[in-house]
C-alpha cells in the first residue's frame, strides 16, 4: 500500500473509535490517508485525532475551502486511489444508494471515479432491515465493495451482526485489493454458471442431472484469486462461494436464463459450466401427482439455449461453454463451438475415470476458435480451473485485451 492514496469517510456511530485505529493501520502500511468526517462522527471523536494520526487536514464541511484555488470535494474525489466509508451507518448507506448528496462525504463519493469500499456498522436489527439490505444490494450493483460487519456484543446491548470489521482485517483486505492490480484478471468481471438446474414436475418431484457444481465453483474461486470481480449464478447451496463473489440463485433453466441475460452486459467473460436442462415439463402440477395404474407420458418442451443466444449477441463478452460428453468428444465439442459461436469450449468425457460428476478431479480438452486445442491431464478441479483461465487470458491478450 506504499504511496496509495486512501480517502477515509467517517460517519457517525460508536465504531468511530475503530476508524481512528484504522487510520493508524493504513498510515503504518505506507498509505497516504485523508479523512472526511460527518457532523455526527465529530460527536464521537474530534477531527484533531484523525489529523494527528493521518498527518493531513481533516475535512468536515463542504463549504470550508481550505485552499481557495481548489474545490475541496472535487479535488479529494480526483485525488483518491480508493474511497473507504468506515464506519458506514444505515443513514449514509441510504444516502449513497439513492444519490443524496447533502454533506461533504456524499458529494465527494458522487464525484469520485475511484473504487468505493463500504464497511457497515449498526444495530443488528437495523442491519437486517429490508430497506438497509436493499440499499446495500444497490451499492453492490454500482460496483461498490462491501466489507461485511462482524458478530458479537454491540454497544446498544444486543448481540449479533453489526460490529465494524476489525481495523487490521479491513487494512488487509485493502492491501489485497491493491496487490490484485497486478493480477491477470484485475478489472475484469467474470460471470460463471455452475451446477445443475432443477425442473419441477410437481411440488415433490423434479428433473435434474448429476452435476455437482464443483467445477464451476472452482472456476469462480480461481477467477477471484486472479483479481476478477466474480458473479456466480447457481442452484447449488452446499459449496462455499469465493470471498467477495456476487452469488445469484437460479434454480431452473428459466431462472438461469433470466439471471445471465440480465447481467451479460456487465461481464467481460462468461463461463457457462452449469449443466442446464435441455427440456422442462410443459405443465407443472400444483399438487403431488398420484400414482396411477400403468405408464404415464411426461410431455417436455425445449428450454432456451443460453449459450447460443449469448453467441448471437453483437456485444457478447468472451464466451466459454462446457461440453460433457460420453463419446465422440472432439466432434461434438467442435460442433458446439461453431453452432453456439463461442470463443472456447471446454469438453470432458464424463465416462472416463476421474472426469465424471461430483469428483474433485477432471480431464478436459480446450477447443478454441482458431482450430487449436489443448488437452489437459488428470488434474484437480482447481488446477483445471487455473489452466482454463490462463487460456482465456492468453486469448484475450491476443485480441488486444478485449
Amino acid at each position: 500500500m506504499v504511496g496509495k492514496k486512501i480517502l477515509l469517510c467517517v460517519t457517525g456511530g460508536i465504531a468511530v473509535y475503530k476508524a481512528a485505529a484504522l487510520t493508524s493501520k493504513l498510515a503504518q502500511a505506507g498509505a497516504v490517508v485523508k479523512v472526511i468526517m460527518t457532523k455526527s462522527a465529530c460527536q464521537f471523536v474530534t477531527p484533531l485525532t484523525f489529523q494527528a494520526l493521518s498527518r493531513n487536514d481533516v475535512y468536515t464541511d463542504t463549504f470550508d475551502e481550505k485552499h481557495p484555488e481548489k474545490i475541496a470535494h472535487i479535488d479529494l474525489a480526483d485525488w483518491a486511489d480508493l474511497v473507504l466509508v468506515a464506519p458506514a451507518t444505515a443513514n449514509i448507506i441510504g444516502k449513497m444508494a439513492n444519490g443524496i448528496a447533502d454533506d461533504m462525504v456524499t458529494t465527494t463519493i458522487l464525484a469520485t471515479t475511484a473504487p468505493v469500499w463500504v464497511a457497515p456498522a449498526m444495530n443488528v436489527h437495523m442491519y437486517g432491515h429490508p430497506v438497509v439490505r436493499r440499499n446495500m444490494e444497490m451499492l453492490q450493483s454500482f460496483g461498490y465493495h462491501l466489507i461485511e460487519p462482524g458478530e458479537g456484543h454491540l454497544a446498544c446491548g444486543y448481540t449479533g451482526k453489526g460490529r465494524l470489521e476489525e481495523p487490521e482485517k479491513i487494512a488487509a483486505r485493502i492491501e489485497d485489493f491493491f496487490r490484485g492490480a497486478t493480477k491477470p484478471l484485475f478489472g475484469k468481471t467474470v460471470l460463471v454458471t455452475a451446477g445443475p438446474t432443477i425442473e419441477k414436475i410437481d411440488p415433490v418431484r423434479f428433473l435434474s442431472n448429476r452435476s455437482s457444481g464443483k467445477m464451476g465453483f472452482a472456476i469462480a474461486d480461481e477467477a477471484a484469486k486472479m483479481g476478477a470481480k466474480v458473479v456466480l449464478v447457481t442452484s447449488v447451496d452446499n459449496l462455499k462461494a469465493p470471498h467477495g463473489a456476487e452469488v445469484v440463485k437460479a434454480e431452473s433453466a428459466a431462472d438461469m436464463y433470466e439471471a445471465v441475460m440480465g447481467r451479460y452486459k456487465e461481464a467481460d467473460i462468461i463461463i457457462k459450466s452449469a449443466a442446464v436442462a435441455d427440456y422442462t415439463p410443459v405443465n407443472v402440477l400444483d399438487k403431488k401427482m398420484k400414482k396411477q395404474p400403468g405408464n404415464i407420458v411426461l410431455e417436455l418442451k425445449r428450454t432456451k439455449d443460453i449459450l447460443k443466444e449469448l453467441g448471437e449477441k453483437a456485444d457478447k463478452p468472451f464466451l466459454v461453454g462446457f461440453a460433457a460428453e460420453t463419446d465422440n468428444l472432439e466432434k461434438y465439442a467442435l460442433d458446439k463451438l461453431e453452432r453456439k459461436r463461442a470463443d472456447m469450449i471446454v469438453a470432458n468425457d464424463v465416462s472416463r475415470q476421474g472426469a465424471g460428476f461430483a469428483g474433485d478431479t477432471n480431464i478436459v480438452t480446450i477447443f478454441k476458435r482458431d482450430g487449436s486445442k489443448r488437452e489437459l491431464p488428470l488434474l484437480s478441479k482447481h488446477e483445471t480451473a487455473r489452466e482454463i483461465l490462463r487460456e482465456i487470458c492468453n486469448e484475450i491478450e491476443k485480441d488486444g485485451g478485449k
